[in-house]
């Protein structure tokens, strides 16, 4: 936990200092003692300190000396830091007044299809269902646009997918043709419930629409986010692509030169503490590895499932290692204690937390929050942060698994599209009556109205990074190894990886600690 500090010491003089040299020197008893030593051996053509340049054969190092260093590095860790700041623009928490009744369900989906629908009538011109069934003649047959909530789909005994669109006039069925390819890929992957704009002519009875246009809420073709000061900022490292083989070991022995004003955001998710799967090791490497100074890093956000749970699925008992969920989370803040208070942490729940299933969930209670640091900041799920200036969606991503088993082509080996399929229909969480259950709020939580600069998810344990006009999309993977559910449905996950992103560019990368 000492390699900060050395590396800053050096930094401070002038120098840069490889890991070698940093690992040498953090051996001795003394640290403090052999950086000023070596400090003063230096000559002006040295650059970078190595490990050759660490000769300390004929000097005299004390075995117990009042070592400086450590007095600053327990400094840094213990006193209450400038802790960067964090900007909660959208949360659930002490918002939630719904009780399931009928009247709650309606104005909830009125609500989104209100703001999808205004999305769309910015890109075409419709009419209400009801306008339809009143007798047409002539062009006015030839191109007719509507939008509404998708409350059917199905294919019919020609191949032909008929879709039922709803909107509070009325519903109105519309016809899309395998012939027409391009509209068939987009109506191939509508699902129940999305908001989506149709456009067609009608059959001369006037009682169906043959498609010939989808719209959907989609995010604008050439979506330009800015970032403050951007331009005055070193690029840190590059964005990279969805593979996460190719990252900076958990050493941290390469990283980007630069230090730009706006730090670096490590993301993760699904720690599963608790399970006898859960990866202690490997996380007790990162955790380590955030104090070690080698990336100027400011926060940490965890998207859901901080602890395994109990009662979360059959047989779950016999595969945890701490029985007891308060005691999971209790062990959590041990491990996140030893985070350095200069990195903030924000936690939002997930589906093997201990809050209510339905979504959007409330932050973490009272009783448990207390278990950790005052100055980590819980938020529901989904929750919209602001940090330096760069907006960032956290949603844990149950959703995942009703969009993968309905949309064409998506998989649990590529999380990443699955949560474009989110960004194009500016919703987190489409289906309803799927395996999310939905609470019927005020407003729907999941619509994406303010567009963020970083979309982040978890749940289905594989990794995955792309960019979506203009928005950095991160599933950040898992820290438990394959469990016997795991195994009985095939899947594999993809553990023990940290995601890091520069907020001055939204370059990144990925770190792996096993």
């Amino acid at each position: 936990m000492q390699e900060s500090l050395i590396v800053e010491e050096f930094a401070n003089a002038g120098y840069q200092v490889s890991p070698d040299a940093v690992a040498l020197i953090g051996s001795y008893s003394a640290p403090g003692t052999i950086v000023s030593k070596v400090l003063q051996s230096l000559d002006d053509s040295v650059l970078v300190v190595e490990r050759e340049h660490i000769n300390l054969d004929d000097a005299r190092i004390p075995e117990k000396p009042a070592d400086k260093l450590a007095e600053k590095l327990a400094e840094k860790l213990s006193k209450p830091a400038d802790a960067p700041a964090v900007n909660i623009l959208s949360d659930i928490s002490n918002e939630s007044t719904c009780v399931g009744e009928y009247s709650e369900f309606v104005r909830y989906f009125r609500d989104r299809y209100t703001r999808l629908s205004g999305i769309i009538r910015g890109r075409i011109t419709a009419r209400p269902i009801e306008s339809l069934r009143v007798r047409h003649s002539g062009r006015e047959y030839d191109s007719v646009s509507i939008i509404g909530m998708v409350s059917d789909v199905r294919t019919t005994s020609n191949g032909n997918k008929l879709l039922e669109i709803e909107d509070p006039t009325g519903s109105f069925p519309v016809l899309v043709r395998p012939s027409d390819r391009d509209i068939w890929a987009t109506a191939s992957g509508i699902v129940h419930d999305e908001v989506i704009g149709v456009t067609g002519s009608l059959t001369r009875d006037g009682h169906l629409m043959i498609v010939k246009s989808i719209v959907l809420p989609d995010l604008p073709n050439r979506y330009n986010q800015t970032l403050p000061d951007n331009g005055n900022r070193h690029k840190r490292f590059s964005s990279m692509p969805r593979s996460g083989g190719q990252g900076i070991n958990g050493n941290g022995s390469e990283h980007g030169n630069g230090d730009g004003g706006a730090g670096c955001a490590v993301l993760i998710s699904d720690v599963h503490i608790g399970s006898d799967t859960f990866l202690k090791d490997a996380f007790s490497d990162f955790i380590d590895w955030l104090g070690d100074g080698s990336l100027p890093v400011q926060y940490l956000i965890i998207a859901g499932d901080l602890v395994d749970g109990v009662g979360i699925y059959p047989g779950q008992e016999s595969e945890l290692e701490i029985p007891d969920v308060y005691d999971q989370y209790r062990s959590a803040a041990e491990y996140l204690g030893r985070v350095p208070k200069n990195i903030r942490i924000i936690i939002a729940p997930g589906n093997h937390d201990a809050v209510r299933l339905a979504e959007p969930q409330p932050a973490l209670p009272e009783k448990i929050r207390s278990m950790f640091s005052g100055d980590v900041i819980f938020t529901g799920n989904p929750a919209l942060v602001e940090i330096r200036g760069v907006r960032i969606l956290i949603y844990h991503g149950r959703s995942m698994d009703d969009l993968i088993a309905t949309i064409p082509k998506m998989s649990y080996q590529r999380p990443e599209l699955v949560m474009i399929e989110m960004l194009k229909r500016r919703h987190l969480a489409p289906m309803y009556g799927g395996r999310v259950s939905i609470a019927p709020e005020n407003s729907d939580h999941f619509v994406i109205d303010r567009v963020p600069h970083i979309l982040h998810c978890g749940h289905v344990h594989t990794i995955g990074i792309d960019h979506y006009k203009g928005v950095t999309v991160v599933n950040s993977g898992t820290w438990q190894s394959q469990t016997d559910f795991q195994k009985r449905m095939n899947l594999d996950p993809v553990p023990a990886h940290a995601t890091i992103v520069d907020l001055a560019t939204l370059g990144t990368k990925m770190v792996k600690f096993a």
